[in-house]
C-alpha cells in the first residue's frame, strides 16, 4: 500500500506512503490517489479531505523518475499516454474535486508534489518545508499541469522564475507569492490542517461545494463569464436545506436581539 486513508468523522486524511522513496509518485500511487478520491466522493459521510506525506522529509519529490524514464524511452505517444495524461488527470480530480482538500506539505514539495499543492484549494507548510519546480534540469517543463497553474496563481513573472531556473524556495516564500495558505511549525502540521477543516466543514455542505465549483470553474475565465459561473452556482443552493436553514439562524437570531 502506497496510499494510505484514515477516516476521523467528517474528516479524511490520505498520506502518500513511499517514505523510502521521498514519496515519489510512481504510477501505482498516483493510480491510487485517484481511486482514494473517487471513493471519497460518493461517501456522503466525509466533508474534508487532508492530502500529506509520510514522515518529515518529502510531501512528494514528484514523479518517480525511473517510471518516468521508462515511459519517455517508449516515445512521445506513451509518455504523453502514461506520463501527462495520468499527472494531468491526478491534479484536475484534486482542483475540481467537490469537497475541500487541504494539502499539508510535511517537507519537500518538488515537482509533481508542488503541481499538487497548486492544484488544491488550500495548503499548509510546514516550516522546513521547500517548494520546487526541477523538471527543466531533465530537459522538459512541468508535466503534470504546473506550467499552467502555477503562473496563474502566483503570477507569470514569479512563476516562470521557479520554472525556468528549478530552484527551491522556502515555506515563507510560498506563502508570501500565494502558494500556501500558511506556514505553521512541523508539529503543529496537521492540527493546522484539521483547525482549516473544521472552519469550513460547519458550513452547509451544499454552499461549500459550490463556493468550491463557483471559484474552480471561474477563476481563469473573462469576467461576464465568471459572473455567469457564479449565478448558476449561486441558483444551484437557492432550493437547498442549507439556504433554508441558514436564513432561518439568521432571521431567528435578528428576532431574539430585536
Amino acid at each position: 500500500m502506497t496510499v494510505c486513508i484514515d477516516q476521523n468523522d467528517h474528516l479524511v486524511t490520505i498520506t502518500i506512503d513511499r517514505e523510502q522513496k521521498l514519496n515519489a509518485l510512481d504510477y501505482p500511487t498516483i493510480d491510487a490517489l485517484l481511486a482514494a478520491f473517487d471513493r471519497i466522493d460518493s461517501d456522503d459521510s466525509v466533508r474534508a479531505v487532508i492530502l500529506t506525506g509520510a514522515g518529515r522529509r518529502a510531501f512528494s519529490a514528484g514523479a518517480d523518475i525511473p517510471s518516468l524514464a521508462g515511459s519517455i524511452a517508449g516515445g512521445a505517444e506513451r509518455a504523453l499516454r502514461e506520463i501527462v495524461r495520468r499527472g494531468h488527470g491526478l491534479t484536475r480530480r484534486i482542483e475540481e474535486f467537490p469537497k475541500p482538500v487541504i494539502v499539508a506539505v510535511n517537507g519537500l514539495a518538488y515537482g509533481g508534489g508542488c503541481e499538487i499543492t497548486e492544484a488544491a484549494p488550500l495548503a499548509i507548510a510546514a516550516e522546513h518545508a521547500t517548494f520546487a519546480k526541477p523538471e527543466i534540469t531533465l530537459g522538459f517543463p512541468p508535466p503534470f499541469g504546473g506550467s499552467q497553474r502555477l503562473p496563474r496563481h502566483v503570477g507569470r513573472k514569479r512563476g516562470l522564475e521557479m520554472i525556468l531556473t528549478g530552484d527551491p524556495i522556502p515555506a515563507t516564500r510560498a506563502a508570501e507569492i500565494g502558494l500556501v495558505n500558511a506556514v505553521v511549525p512541523a508539529d503543529e502540521l496537521l492540527d493546522a490542517a484539521r483547525d482549516l477543516a473544521a472552519r469550513i466543514v460547519r458550513h452547509a455542505p451544499t454552499a461549500v461545494a459550490a463556493c468550491l465549483r463557483s471559484v474552480t470553474r471561474g477563476i481563469n475565465l473573462p469576467i461576464d463569464e465568471g459572473l455567469a459561473v457564479e449565478a448558476a452556482c449561486f441558483a444551484a443552493t437557492v432550493p437547498t436545506e442549507g439556504v433554508r436553514n441558514g436564513l432561518r439562524r439568521f432571521l431567528d437570531r435578528s428576532a431574539a436581539s430585536g
